[in-house]
C-alpha cells in the first residue's frame, strides 16, 4: 500500500521587505476539506499577484481554523472588511473609501503576532503597507465590478451583512432610576450633494406612509436582528422602537450583550466609550519585585503585593462582596458603571485571598513569578473563560531590571582587559554588558543577533571580562564549555587566537587531542583551562566532560538542541553549569515548537514542563493575546538586534566581509596529505616550463580538494558529510532561509556548479539559478529577471569570471566566495553584482577558507602583505608561487593541522 502524503498547511511567512508571502508546509495532523478550500483558494488568489488575497483572506469565514500566521492576517485584513460592510453609504463611496488605522490597534496586532517566519520584519510600518494594499485591492475590485456592492460582499462573504441605514444609540442618563437612554434613528438623504444625516426613527413612519415596501426595506436589518434578540424583538413587536426611551440598567446591560448580534444584522451600534473598549472590570493585580532579593537566579525570591483593581483604581475586599450582593449586570462605582459577571467576581476574590496566602508565606521565586506572566489565570484555575481577570506587574527593582534588559543601552559599560585585542563596535558593546548584566543575575542569555553582526567576538569579549579581568586573590572559576557544530570548530579557534589569544583553551575533538586521552580522560586533563570546546556530535561521549561542573555551558547554533527528544539534546541537558549562555542567528520567534527546548536548557522551567507547553500552545489558537504574554515573557533573555536596526545600521560598513573556516573531512586529509606527497617527490625531479606547469596543477588541483574530494577525483557523488565547505555552507544559508534572504555563490570551476545547486536546492526546499560561461547571453537575462523578481529564488550559483560583470543582483544580500581567486579585486568586482546602487541592505560577505591548507596560508600572505606587492596580487594569476624555491612551496602546500 502506497504511502499516504503528509498534509499540506498554507502559510504566511514575511520577506526582507515586509510583505507576506505563502508558501506550502508539510505537516502531520489532518486538515478538513472546508479548510482544503480555503488553503486553495487563496494560494491561487496569491499567485495571480497583487493584494487580492489578502482582500479575500478577510471576508473568509472565521470558523475556518488556518495555520498561526494566516490567522493573525486574517485578523488584520477582517479588521478591514468588518470596517468596510460598516462604512454608512458604502454604496455610494464606493472604491473611494479610506479607512482609519488607529495606532493602539496597531500595537495590538504587534503584541498578538504569532511565532512565524519574518517576525523579526515585522512592524508598524509593514502592519500600514498592508493597509494600504487592501485599500488598493478593494477600489481594484470595486473598478471591476459592475453589479453593487451588497452584491460583491454577497459573493466574497455570504453571511456578511453591508450596514443598512438603522443606527441604535444608548447615552447615559441623569435620572436615578432609568440612567440610560435609547433612540433608534435612520440616515436620510437631504440635499443635491447626497449628503445624509440622522434623524429618529419614528420619522420613517411618516416618510414612508403608504409604501409599506419600502418600510419594510429600511428596516430589514432590524427584523435580522431581531430573530436572535428577544430585545430587539419585543421593542419590534410592540412598536417602542420607533420612540425615544428611558431604560434602568439591567435592560441597557442587555442591549450591550446583544450588540454583536446588532452588528452582524448591518446595525451600527453608538455606544458609551467605556463599553466600547471593554466594559470595566474587577481584576486581581499581581505586583512582583518591589525590592531587589537576597540572592540572584531562577530561585531568587521575589516579594509581591496583590490588589484588586478597578481599571488601575484599587478595590477594598469589601466593595467587591458589595457587588457580589448584586445580581448580574451593570453597577454603579467609583463614579462609573461596571459590568457585574457575579462567578467572574468571586474567582478574582478567591484569587486574591490565595496571594494573600502565598505573600504570608514569603513571596514566589523569580521563576513562578515569570511563569505566571504567561498565564496569570493560573491562580483561577486555568479556565480559558477566565482571560484577562489576573493581570501581572512589576514593582520598582524588578521594572528596573527588566527595562534594562529590554533595552541594554541603558546598562552600565563593562570594559574588556588588554589581552581583549578587538575594537567593538558600539552595538557590541552594548551586547557585552547585556550578557554580563544577566550573568550578574544569575539568568540564562540568548544572543541572536543577525548573522554578520559578530557574536563571537562578544561572547570572546565576555569571557575576557569572566576569566582575564578578575582581581588577584578571588578563588579562580571553573572552566567554560562551548558546544558547536563541528563545521564551526575552525572559525572559533581562528577567532580566538585573533581576538584573545591569552584565552587558555582545550578543544576536545579527536582531530585536536589524541583519541586515547579523551577516551580515558578526567579533570586533569583541562586543568587551568579557562574554556573547553567540543562539538554537539562528542557532547555525550567523553565522561570527564559531563562531569566537571561548568561555570558557563555556551551552545553555539543552539538551533541543533530544538529538538528535545533526540539524544544530543538530552546528553546537553544532563551538564551541570552556574551560567547558560546560547548563540543562534536563526530567528528563535520563528517557530514555536522549537522555542521550550531551547527554554529548557537557557532556563529550565521557565515555559513550564512540556506538557504545559504544549497546552499553552493550544490555548494560543484560541486566544491571540497569549502571544504576548509569551514574548514579553522571554524578551528579556533574548538579545537580537538586525543589520536593518536604526541602532545598529549606522555602525557597520555597507559591506560586512568575514572569513568563513572550515576544516578537512577524514578523506579530505588523507587525500591531501597523498597529493603533497606525490609533488614532493615530483618536484625535485622537474623543472623549468615543467616544474612551473607541476606547481599550478597542483595548487589547482588542491582547491577542488578543499572544495569536494568528488570534484578533485572527478567522482559524482558529493556526499555532504565529505566536504567541510559544504557542511559550513548549510550552516550559513538554513540561516539565510529562516530569514527568506537571498544568497549569491561565487566558484571559479564550472564543474561544481550543479552539484552546488543540488545541494543548495535540499537546503532551501526549492531550486534556484544559475550562470556560467555556457550559458547564453539571452538567458542570463531571463535568469537575472527571474532571480530580481518579486517570487523568492533563494539562491544563484555563478562562475566567478561569468558573474564578474555586467549583472545587477540586488536582492541578494549574502555573497558566499565558496572558493578563492585570490585576487581582491576580481573577488570584490563580484561581491559588487550584489553590492552596487540599488542596494538598500547591508551585504555579508562571506570568503570561505579551509584550515591547514594552502588555501589558508595564501590568504594570510596576502592579509599580510609581506612577500606579495599589490601589483601581484593584482595581476590575477598564481606565476608568483612558481617562483618559490621548493622548500617554500612544500611549505605552502605541505597540510598544517596543529589547532
Amino acid at each position: 500500500m502506497a504511502a499516504t502524503p503528509p498534509a499540506r498547511d498554507l502559510i504566511a511567512v514575511l520577506m526582507p521587505d515586509g510583505t507576506p508571502q505563502l508558501e506550502w508546509a508539510a505537516v502531520e495532523t489532518r486538515i478538513n476539506k472546508s479548510r482544503q478550500l480555503l488553503q486553495q483558494e487563496l494560494a491561487d488568489r496569491f499567485a495571480a499577484a497583487g493584494d487580492g488575497w489578502l482582500l479575500s483572506l478577510g471576508f473568509s469565514d472565521p470558523d475556518i481554523p488556518l495555520s498561526p500566521s494566516l490567522a493573525f492576517w486574517r485578523e488584520v485584513a477582517g479588521d478591514f472588511t468588518r470596517q468596510l460592510i460598516r462604512t454608512p453609504d458604502l454604496e455610494a463611496l464606493r472604491g473611494s473609501i479610506r479607512l482609519d488605522l488607529p495606532e493602539e490597534r496597531i500595537d495590538g496586532w504587534l503584541d498578538r503576532a504569532p511565532m512565524m517566519t519574518g517576525v523579526d520584519y515585522l512592524n508598524a510600518d509593514r502592519l500600514k503597507q498592508a493597509w494600504e494594499g487592501l485599500h488598493l485591492a478593494w477600489q481594484t475590485a470595486m473598478e471591476a465590478h459592475r453589479g453593487t456592492v451588497a452584491d460583491f460582499i454577497r459573493t466574497m462573504s455570504p453571511k456578511a451583512h453591508l450596514v443598512g441605514r438603522i443606527f441604535f444609540h444608548l447615552v447615559e442618563n441623569k435620572a436615578a432610576d432609568l440612567p440610560f437612554a435609547f433612540l433608534a434613528t435612520y440616515s436620510t438623504r437631504l440635499n443635491q450633494a447626497g449628503e445624509s444625516r440622522h434623524v429618529p426613527l419614528k420619522f420613517a413612519l411618516q416618510e414612508f406612509a403608504g409604501n409599506r415596501e419600502k418600510l419594510l426595506e429600511l428596516m430589514a436589518t432590524v427584523h435580522e436582528a431581531a430573530r436572535s434578540s428577544p430585545l430587539l424583538g419585543d421593542l419590534l413587536a410592540s412598536g417602542r422602537i420607533f420612540q425615544p426611551l428611558a431604560w434602568p440598567a439591567p435592560q441597557a446591560y442587555r442591549f450591550l450583550k446583544d450588540i454583536p448580534v446588532f452588528e452582524r444584522a448591518g446595525i451600527l451600534c453608538r455606544i458609551p466609550n467605556w463599553w466600547k473598549s471593554g466594559a470595566p472590570r474587577i481584576t486581581l493585580d499581581l505586583q512582583f519585585g518591589s525590592r531587589q532579593p537576597s540572592m540572584v537566579g531562577m530561585e531568587a525570591i521575589l516579594a509581591f503585593d496583590a490588589g484588586l483593581l478597578l481599571d488601575g483604581q484599587p478595590l477594598s475586599r469589601d466593595e467587591v462582596r458589595d457587588l457580589l450582593a448584586q445580581s448580574e449586570g451593570l453597577a454603579f462605582i467609583k463614579n462609573r458603571w461596571v459590568a457585574v459577571d457575579p462567578d467572574k467576581l468571586q474567582k478574582a476574590l478567591a484569587a486574591y485571598e490565595k496571594a494573600e496566602a502565598l505573600t504570608a508565606g514569603g513571596g514566589l521565586s523569580w521563576l513562578e513569578a515569570m511563569r505566571l506572566q504567561m498565564n496569570p489565570e493560573a491562580l483561577l484555575g486555568d479556565g480559558e473563560e477566565d482571560a484577562g481577570l489576573v493581570s501581572v506587574s512589576h514593582g520598582q527593582w524588578l521594572a528596573d531590571v527588566i527595562g534594562k534588559l529590554r533595552d541594554p543601552g541603558r546598562l552600565e559599560t563593562i570594559r574588556p582587559a588588554k589581552s581583549f585585542k578587538a575594537r567593538l563596535r558600539s552595538y557590541q558593546r552594548i551586547g557585552l554588558n547585556w550578557l554580563f548584566f544577566l550573568h550578574t543575575l544569575g539568568l540564562g542569555a540568548c544572543l541572536a543577533d543577525d548573522m554578520g553582526l559578530g557574536k563571537t567576538v562578544q561572547v570572546l569579549a565576555f569571557l575576557n571580562v569572566l576569566y582575564g579581568v578578575r582581581k588577584t586573590g578571588k578563588t579562580p572559576l571553573p572552566p567554560s564549555l562551548l558546544v558547536l557544530p563541528a563545521s564551526l570548530l575552525a572559525n572559533w579557534t581562528a577567532e580566538i587566537q585573533r581576538f584573545y589569544p591569552d584565552l587558555r583553551v582545550f578543544v576536545a575533538h579527536p582531530g585536536m587531542q589524541p583519541q586515547t586521552d579523551l577516551a580515558k580522560g578526567n579533570s586533569d586533563l583541562i586543568a587551568g583551562c579557562h574554556l573547553v570546546i567540543t562539538t554537539y556530535a562528542l557532547a555525550g561521549r567523553y565522561r570527564f566532560l559531563k562531569e566537571q561542573h561548568w561555570h558557563c555551558l555556551i551552545l553555539d547554533e543552539a538551533q541543533a538542541i530544538k529538538n528535545p527528544g533526540t539524544k544530543q539534546t538530552r546528553a546537553i541537558k544532563t551538564y551541570t553549569a552556574d551560567r547558560r549562555l546560547i548563540l543562534t542567528g536563526t530567528p528563535i520567534e520563528n517557530r514555536l515548537s522549537d522555542l521550550w527546548s531551547l527554554f529548557d536548557f537557557l532556563n529550565p522551567g521557565l515555559l513550564g514542563t512540556a506538557t504545559e507547553f504544549k497546552r499553552f500552545a493550544k490555548a494560543l489558537s484560541r486566544d491571540h493575546a497569549r502571544y504576548g504574554h509569551l514574548r514579553q515573557l522571554i524578551r528579556p533573555y533574548v538579545l537580537r538586534r538586525l543589520k536593518t536596526d536604526k541602532t545598529v545600521i549606522r555602525d557597520l560598513p555597507d559591506k560586512i566581509e568575514m572569513k568563513t573556516y572550515t576544516e578537512l573531512t577524514r578523506r579530505q586529509v588523507i587525500l591531501y596529505q597523498q597529493m603533497v606527497a606525490t609533488l614532493e617527490k615530483s618536484l625535485a625531479e622537474k623543472d623549468g616550463m615543467q616544474r612551473r606547469g607541476l606547481i599550478l596543477a597542483s595548487l589547482m588541483k588542491l582547491k577542488q580538494l578543499c572544495n569536494h574530494p568528488d570534484q578533485y577525483l572527478g567522482d559524482g557523488g558529493y556526499a555532504e558529510s565529505e566536504s567541510g565547505k559544504f557542511a559550513r555552507l548549510r550552516d550559513i544559508c538554513e540561516t539565510i532561509y529562516e530569514k527568506r534572504e537571498r544568497v549569491l555563490i561565487f566558484t571559479q570551476f564550472k564543474e561544481i556548479i550543479d552539484p552546488l545547486c543540488a545541494f543548495l536546492a535540499d537546503v532551501f526546499n526549492r531550486p534556484g539559478l544559475f550562470i556560467h560561461g555556457s550559458v547564453p547571453v539571452g538567458t542570463r537575462k531571463r535568469i537575472i529577471d527571474q532571480f530580481q523578481g518579486e517570487t523568492y529564488v533563494p539562491f544563484m550559483v555563478l562562475s566567478l569570471k561569468a558573474g564578474g560583470i555586467g549583472l545587477n543582483l540586488t536582492r541578494a544580500n549574502h555573497v558566499i566566495h565558496f572558493d578563492r581567486w585570490w585576487n581582491p579585486a576580481v573577488e570584490n568586482q563580484a561581491t559588487d553584482r550584489a553590492f552596487r546602487i540599488g542596494q538598500k541592505k547591508n551585504v555579508v560577505v562571506h570568503k570561505f577558507v579551509t584550515r591547514g591548507t594552502v588555501e589558508e596560508k595564501i590568504d594570510r600572505m596576502i592579509e599580510e602583505k609581506k612577500q606579495l606587492s599589490d601589483d601581484v596580487i593584482a595581476s590575477g594569476n598564481e606565476n608568483w608561487i612558481t617562483e618559490m624555491d621548493n622548500a617554500r612551496v612544500m611549505d605552502l602546500f605541505r597540510l598544517s593541522l596543529e589547532p
